[in-house]
């Protein structure tokens, strides 16, 4: 289903994004936006915040690589959305998390945010 088929849907798919720092902001969004009716994807670990030990004993090629994977992979989840949920505690965006906003706008998905963004 792509985005214009949203009006078909019984409940609209949302991506959450943001730094991965604020687990507990993306547990919180994740829980009031399924109560809202939404379908959340999120992210599958929090590697600034609670998940560090994944990173242990990776070689700079195979960091590399991961986390390059982790991003390709987080596009193919907002590739399945209707819309994004971006987690910007203090406004902070980061750069991945600005590229997917990047990708989603230019895929004309709805834009929403936690806290209100000046945008640059």
């Amino acid at each position: 289903m792509s985005y214009a088929d949203n009006e078909k849907r019984k409940y609209p798919v949302v991506t959450l994004c943001g730094s991965t720092k604020f687990k507990n902001e993306f547990i919180e969004a994740q829980k009031k936006l399924t109560l809202d009716g939404y379908i959340v994807i999120s992210v599958g670990l929090f590697g600034h915040s609670g998940d560090e030990e994944v990173w242990e004993n990776m070689d700079e090629g195979t960091l590399s690589k991961t986390k390059e994977m982790l991003d390709d992979m987080h596009k193919r989840k907002i590739d399945m959305a209707d819309e994004i949920f971006v987690i910007n505690v203090g406004d902070y965006i980061g750069d991945s998390t600005k590229s997917e906003i990047a990708y989603a706008k230019a895929h004309g998905m709805p834009v929403h945010y936690l806290e209100p963004h000046n945008e640059e």
